[in-house]
């Protein structure tokens, strides 16, 4: 899938929804539940989450993934494009950076992703077939080597394979055909005799001809030797639409003799959310949560992230949203309930389900809008920025975000905005989706970017219509 860590927030959802929600950090309800992670370990499992540097300098979002998870994913920092800008140059920096900050919360660490077609620097996608191959093991060696005996797992391979069963048409097949993932695989065992091997992709929840093209890979994997220990089913599901068939292809898989882990679950929803919305989702997550609980050989979940703060979902698929079991505020939605409920505990809310009250809209005003700026993951001489843009108490048709870098910095690429620059000086302005925003509602764009000798987080303006 794409660059996850791109958010747009939907903030002030509990008062435009009326959700009655529970703080975590400031609600007696929310203390006396037990944590996820508690839970899982009881049923021998556990649940992670994942998380990037930037989000993990956001100390009560930290606090909420130390609380709740057991297992980290760094969501870029162990990616080609960080650890490996340019060929031979390592940069484990960031990806240490969440290690250490997963030990410190006595969390344990899935390593992603090792071969990926996608955030791969463009001097690996345009070598040679030779020199693919090699720069490949080499890369999957001195990687591996670096977190030896430090990681539960590495998504070795991500996401080979096309919607209809056929090997995704990337670089990396078009070069070095059907044999690189095995490859992979016995480069990334020789590097770590001890890590468990995924192979990890999405639509791949139910079975279907992409689950059953993975099922027939891993299947031939074990019987010619190739080492491979689990399959991660992301699980990037939409409301409504978890797969009848989840817990059977996850027993398939299990039957062959590898373990499955649910990966990167999240349930999208047309945005604006809304209490009928909200409920579905939650039962969507106890699905999930009953298919991977019913096998035994399903390890555990991992949820990409754990609030809506901090979702990919918004800026990738405008107009939906909301798919985390906490909201932009940190708090508790019925899909937490659902999901504490389904591992043995009694919900955020022990005596009663959350409930909906009377909506409430803000009210009058010039348009207005407000916008932040921050640094979603930085690597040398490059980084990964986001800017919410939140619209005040009347809604907006249109929006224009500035801003000055103060050291030079330079912006390369960018998702969810058109952008201008003048020097240092940026001018960005929404795309023809996500102009038109509700009073008090947000949306987010992200870039790229390069940097030398700092990169100082500038002061944005915004401008609404």
């Amino acid at each position: 899938m794409a660059r996850r860590t791109w958010q747009a927030g939907i903030s002030a959802m509990v008062t435009a929804l009326g959700v009655v929600a529970i703080t975590l950090t400031n609600a007696p309800e929310a203390a006396a539940a037990s944590p996820l992670r508690d839970l899982a370990a009881a049923k021998g499992v556990y649940f992670g989450t994942a998380a990037t540097v930037g989000e993990l300098n956001d100390s009560a979002y930290k606090a909420l993934g130390a609380r709740e998870a057991d297992m980290m994913t760094p969501g870029n920092e162990m990616k080609w494009d960080t650890t490996e800008p340019n060929r031979g140059q390592f940069n484990f920096g960031p990806g240490d950076a969440v290690v250490a900050a997963a030990t410190a919360a006595n969390q344990r660490v899935r390593g992603h992703t090792l071969v990926w077609h996608s955030q791969t620097p463009n001097w690996v996608q345009n070598l040679p077939a030779t020199e693919l191959r090699q720069a490949m093991v080499d890369h999957i060696t001195t990687e591996v080597n670096h977190y030896e005996g430090k990681l539960y797992a590495w998504d070795v391979v991500n996401e080979a394979f096309s919607e209809d069963g056929t090997r995704r048409q990337s670089f990396w097949q078009q070069k070095l055909g059907d044999g690189y993932i095995a490859e992979a695989f016995r480069a990334a065992r020789a590097a770590d005799p001890a890590v468990k091997l995924y192979y990890n992709d999405y639509n791949t929840d139910g079975v279907g001809a992409k689950s059953d093209a993975v099922y027939n890979m891993v299947k031939s994997f074990l019987q010619q030797g190739v080492p491979i220990d689990g399959v991660g089913l992301q699980a990037h599901l939409i409301v409504g639409q978890v797969p009848g068939s989840m817990r059977q292809n996850i027993q398939r898989f299990v039957d062959l003799g590898v373990e499955v882990a649910i990966t990167e679950l999240d349930i999208r929803m047309p945005t604006p959310a809304t209490a009928a919305k909200l409920a579905t989702q939650a039962s969507d997550y106890k699905a999930a949560a009953d298919a991977c609980l019913a096998v035994a050989g399903c390890v555990g979940i991992t949820t990409w992230g754990l609030s809506d703060k901090y979702s990919w979902i918004p800026s990738v698929f405008p107009g939906e949203g909301a798919a985390l079991p906490f909201d932009d505020a940190l708090q508790a939605k019925p899909a937490y309930d659902a999901l504490n409920r389904a591992y043995g505990g009694t919900g955020s809310t022990p005596t009663s389900t959350t409930t909906p009250t009377t909506p409430t809209t803000p009210t009058g005003g010039a348009k207005s809008c407000t916008a932040s700026y921050a640094i979603v993951s930085q690597w040398q001489g490059g980084f990964q920025g986001e800017v919410k843009v939140t619209a005040g108490g009347s809604a907006v048709t249109a929006w224009t975000v500035t801003w000055t870098f103060p050291n030079g910095q330079s912006v390369s690429s960018v998702w969810n905005a058109s952008v201008v620059t003048s020097g240092s000086g940026v001018t960005a302005k929404n795309l023809n989706y996500n102009g038109r925003l509700d009073p008090g509602a947000g949306t987010a764009f992200g870039f790229l970017g390069s940097w030398n000798s700092a990169n100082g987080i500038p002061s944005v303006a915004c401008t609404a219509s």
